[in-house]
């Protein structure tokens, strides 16, 4: 397919598509899908190998916002059944963290509901950096607390925070019909406060919240022009109690495409597979690995998610590799200048040309895992039902 041959070329060289040739990918049809994952694939190769990076949550401060998201179970007004409480003491948040470290996370996210934090707040969260820092040798730490005011961000810095998150979720036309609280400038301006203070900065988007295939290239665009180092990408989970619950809007097959669009959108950025993967791509969930980079590990926020070591067997199942902590998430022209290039227009000759992609080094053969042999009972045979 022309399409696909020309988006790996600019990807490689971290060329921006066009907008029409993004509006492409989401148009393609499920007969072709496999060829739009193994043509993003190979960008996502050429940037990242097999590498996965493990990502963990920490849910800070839980439920009661009094900004009105739609999409979130957290909202002013929710009606979801989800935990509520108040801040956790840095003890309790360090040995969370701790958790998820061990389950091979290299990055702890801590994340506090509300529009965003007091100078008091801030206080709070820099003793928890500090803890965790200081209980896990070489651990990330991002920090996402909403709102930032003037000098939060390098307080954050100088706690020992690495990055700072903040998502775009939507286009800048439809997010007056998502949120009316804030506005979509308000976390363009935060973002650029969190690079600004040399914190990395994280910045994603929502899909299937009844978004058009433009409003997804509109929103992913200007996330490439914002030039995040780190794009996750969330797929809606409609609670009940929200005023989103009916939005029932994706298949796997069109979450597959999204991640393939936003991979040849920013080619050299760490695209993680964020909320809603086990909702929506369910058993497709290792073809995701073939367009992203990074995932988180076990639950979310205010839901569940698949168990940390299904993750860590569906990873080695797919032929990818856990991240260690000694590894580079991000390809050395962007790591060593602090992120950048991904903006770009019509190349990135300013950084060189792109690598060559490195030769696969062998890889060893997972253990058997006998554990998961059980011998049928039932059924065929036997006075037993079927599993069917």
């Amino acid at each position: 397919m022309d399409l696909l041959n020309t988006l790996v070329d600019k990807g490689l060289r971290r060329e921006l598509p066009t907008r029409e040739e993004a509006l492409a990918v989401l148009a393609t049809s499920d007969d072709d899908l496999l060829e739009v994952v193994a043509a993003a694939g190979k960008v996502r190769r050429q940037w990242f190998g097999r590498r996965v990076k493990l990502n963990y949550l920490v849910n800070l401060k839980s439920g009661l916002c009094p900004e009105d998201c739609s999409y979130c179970s957290q909202r002013l007004g929710s009606k979801a059944g989800i935990l509520k409480y108040t801040w956790l003491k840095p003890d309790e948040a360090s040995k969370a963290a701790a958790a998820g470290v061990a389950g091979g996370a290299k990055r702890v996210c801590l994340v506090a509901s509300g529009r965003g934090p007091t100078d008091r707040d801030v206080d709070r969260v820099s003793e928890t950096i500090e803890a965790i820092k200081e209980q896990n040798e070489g651990v990330e730490v991002c920090a996402c607390l909403g709102l930032l005011s003037d000098g939060q961000a390098e307080r954050l810095r100088s706690a020992g925070a690495d990055a700072y998150n903040h998502n775009l979720n939507t286009s800048e036309g439809t997010y007056g019909e998502i949120t009316t609280t804030h506005t979509y400038a308000d976390r363009v301006e935060t973002v650029q406060q969190a690079q600004d203070a040399g914190l990395s900065a994280c910045s994603g988007l929502i899909a299937g919240m009844g978004e058009s295939d433009a409003d997804l290239v509109d929103v992913v665009f200007s996330l490439r022009e914002l030039d995040p180092d780190s794009v996750p990408v969330n797929f809606l989970i409609p609670f009940e109690g929200t005023p989103l619950a009916k939005e029932w809007n994706l298949t796997p097959q069109r979450c597959l495409r999204i991640l393939a669009m936003v991979r040849f959108v920013c080619p050299d950025v760490e695209v993680r597979l964020a909320g809603g993967r086990e909702v929506h791509l369910r058993s497709m969930q290792p073809l995701a690995l073939h367009l992203v980079n990074s995932i988180f590990l076990g639950d979310y926020l205010t839901s569940e998610g698949q168990a940390g070591q299904a993750d860590l067997d569906m990873i080695a199942d797919a032929g990818f590799e856990v991240e260690g902590a000694d590894t580079t998430t991000l390809p050395a022209h962007r790591a060593e200048s602090g992120g950048g290039c991904g903006s770009h227009e019509g190349g990135c000759a300013p950084c060189g040309d792109a690598p060559e992609e490195a030769a696969a080094a062998p890889r060893e053969a997972p253990a058997a895992r006998t554990d998961l042999v059980a011998v049928r009972r039932r059924g065929a045979g036997t006075d037993l039902a079927p599993n069917a």
